[in-house]
């Protein structure tokens, strides 16, 4: 079975409070983009086995049983008694990006092993199994525009399209760590929501939608005339909105980085 776990972006992302457990409440829009790793898995009924192939793409930076694939893999031997698994994976979403890589290849694997399986799970039975690997998994068995609480694990649905706008995302040759980034940030609760901020249309949301985690690097997108610009989750990628076609030749500015475009 071949699957391309896609990546997503953060509309707003407001870190209100640290809870006792250590983590923290946030307040964000998960919203879907087409950057996708990619992903091909068999199923073994005779074993207990995984075997885990890369094919090129991003090298990855963890052992093999470190791999949020593999995890996945090992949690539903040991949920469902599945048998083993042949997997074969190409990775495209960069790491310490705020893309939810790694989340979105654990959902789609859970969503995979589903099918193969014949486990008929329903998507809040994969919801719950995959909140073991990650707070935003659950995000991407859901894979549409939501509004999410909680430590991200609680989903709204909300109606918003980006359709007429064209996705630059940028990526610097960085890697940060999640959690090393909530440990910088003072929990502040905003006075408007971004529930409210992204029913305004895309060029009002500029001075109003704010990433918590936000890099300065977003100024070289607005210079570029995004109507919006923005760090994504944690970071270290930024992505800008524009109401136009971005041309390779005013990439020249971002030679220094990951740079991913598309068009909704």
């Amino acid at each position: 079975m071949l699957i391309r776990p896609n990546a997503k972006i953060n509309l707003g992302l407001n870190i209100v409070s640290r809870r006792p457990d250590g983590y923290h409440n946030l307040q964000t829009v998960f919203y879907p983009i087409n950057l996708r790793d990619e992903l091909e898995i068999d199923a073994r009924p005779d074993t207990t086995d995984i075997t885990f192939t890369t094919t090129g793409g991003i090298a990855l930076d963890c052992e093999d049983e470190d791999n949020l694939i593999v995890k996945t893999c090992r949690l539903f031997q040991r949920l469902y008694n599945t048998g083993g698994f042949d997997i074969r994976f190409k990775k495209n979403i960069p790491f310490g990006a705020g893309l939810g890589g790694g989340s979105s290849d654990a959902a789609h694997t859970a969503m995979a092993i589903n099918e193969l399986y014949h486990l008929n799970l329903s998507k809040e039975e994969l919801k719950n199994a995959v909140s073991h690997l990650g707070a935003d998994c659950a995000f991407f068995i859901e894979n549409r525009a939501c509004y999410a609480e909680g430590i991200g694990n609680i989903l709204t649905s909300v109606d918003i399209s980006l359709k007429g706008y064209t996705l630059l995302l940028v990526k610097p040759d960085i890697h940060v760590s999640t959690k090393e980034a909530y440990r910088g940030i003072t929990a502040r609760m905003p006075e408007t929501g971004i529930k409210d901020i992204i029913r305004l249309p895309v060029e009002e949301w500029r001075d109003r939608l704010c990433n918590d985690f936000e890099h300065t690097i977003k100024n070289r997108l607005y210079g570029m005339g995004a109507s919006y610009a923005s760090m994504s989750g944690s970071g270290a990628s930024v992505f800008g909105l524009f109401k136009r076609e971005i041309h390779e030749d005013e990439l020249s500015c971002l030679s220094d980085c990951f740079v991913h475009t598309e068009s909704f």
